[in-house]
């Protein structure tokens, strides 16, 4: 009986070995074949890697402001009998723009220098009869006094005049006209805008860590998104002695000439701070340029130990921007191939095919599509 069983026993084990066995030999066939199949290329664009020597430079954004700039507003009530401009007119300092009804004070005027001719006889008589003490001090301390008075309701008389004609405090071109003729103006109400934009300011704000760079006198270069075509050149002013404690940003103000009136305050711009001096810098596509929480990379396009293209992931220090260019500073030598498109399929390794029909746009100055 135990003989029957050990018997049993023993052709299971068999048939259970020999089942195991194939099952192994079958695994083993397949990782083999899996492991000689070999994926498919990733099919990349590359460009590759210049050297140039770039200017260096402080990047910002600002806005344009007026030389100078000021909204012009009635000081006194009154009603208009005369505008004297017209929308968007250039104007020198000086030129009268609004004209208010005057007749009550020119009327007032003439009877403030007819009480101060009458008081300024009757301080030469009290004067005369002082000298002969037909008076007393205080008879001529009131003389002069009411002559005093006289004047100055003179000078106050004047000046309610000149309130009523707003002229130009400076040259400029005006705004768009807020009045009308016949109009009755309140204190306070706008009349008209008036900015003077040659040369223009373009404010702007860099971190605290350039405040030693930033420097009075620097050149710079302005771009604006209306003016594709065109850069204007101009320098820094001046910069703020105070650094924000909100953003510990520095503000600076650059001067750029405007002959042609081109520049509008209000405007977004684009500044570029001319430093001195000059450094060698990797240029790449920006495409190139894999982010990541991790640090900055690109894939270099070399062969590996089996001579076949493998793309190999390089982190890089990125540096400045111009147009569709990118500047490194470590990371990537000249003449290295790198990928500019398709690096998401890629990892550490895998292989790729290059394929340069159509690749990213690689312009220091790019211009917009004509269409």
């Amino acid at each position: 009986m135990n003989k029957r069983i050990l018997l049993t026993v023993l052709v299971a084990l068999g048939v259970l070995g020999a089942i195991f066995g194939f099952k192994y030999l079958q695994l083993t066939k397949a990782k083999a074949a899996l492991a000689a199949r070999r994926p498919a290329p990733a099919a990349v664009t590359t460009a590759p890697a210049v050297a140039e020597q770039w200017r260096n430079t402080l990047h910002a954004v600002g806005s344009l402001e007026s030389f100078q700039g000021v909204t012009l507003r009635s000081e006194i009530e009154g009603r208009i009998v005369h505008v004297a401009f017209e929308s968007g007119a250039r104007v020198a300092a000086g030129d009268v723009l609004v004209e208010m009804d005057t007749a009550a004070e020119a009327a007032q005027l003439r009877s403030n220098e007819a009480t101060a001719r009458l008081a300024e006889l009757n301080l030469q008589r009290a004067r005369e009869l002082r000298q002969t003490n037909a008076n007393t001090q205080a008879d001529l301390d009131a003389a002069e006094a009411t002559y005093a008075q006289a004047a100055a309701a003179i000078e106050s008389t004047k000046a309610t005049l000149a309130k009523k004609r707003i002229v130009a405090p400076f040259a400029g071109r005006l705004g768009l006209r807020l009045v009308n003729t016949g109009q009755f103006l309140n204190k306070g109400d706008t009349v008209v805008t008036l900015e003077a934009t040659n040369p223009i300011y373009a404010d702007f704000t860099l971190p605290q860590q350039e405040v030693t760079a930033l420097q009075p006198g620097l050149a710079v270069q302005v771009t604006i998104d209306a003016f594709p075509d065109r850069a204007f050149g101009g320098h820094i002013e001046a910069t703020d002695p105070r650094v924000s404690g909100t953003t510990r940003n520095l503000r600076a103000r650059a001067t750029l000439p405007n002959a042609d009136e081109a520049l509008r305050p209000g405007m977004f711009a684009i500044v570029d701070v001319q430093l001195p001096g000059a450094r060698e810098v990797i240029v790449l596509p920006a495409t190139a340029i894999v982010y990541s929480p991790y640090g900055d990379s690109v894939y270099v396009v070399a062969k590996d130990d089996k001579g076949v293209l493998a793309a190999q992931q390089r982190f890089v220090k990125v540096g400045p921007k111009r147009g569709d260019q990118i500047a490194l500073l470590e990371g990537v030598k000249a003449g290295e191939e790198v990928v500019t498109a398709g690096q998401g399929k890629l990892r550490p390794g895998t292989a790729v095919t290059i394929n340069n029909t159509v690749v990213p746009a690689n312009s220091p100055a790019p211009k917009p599509a004509e269409s």
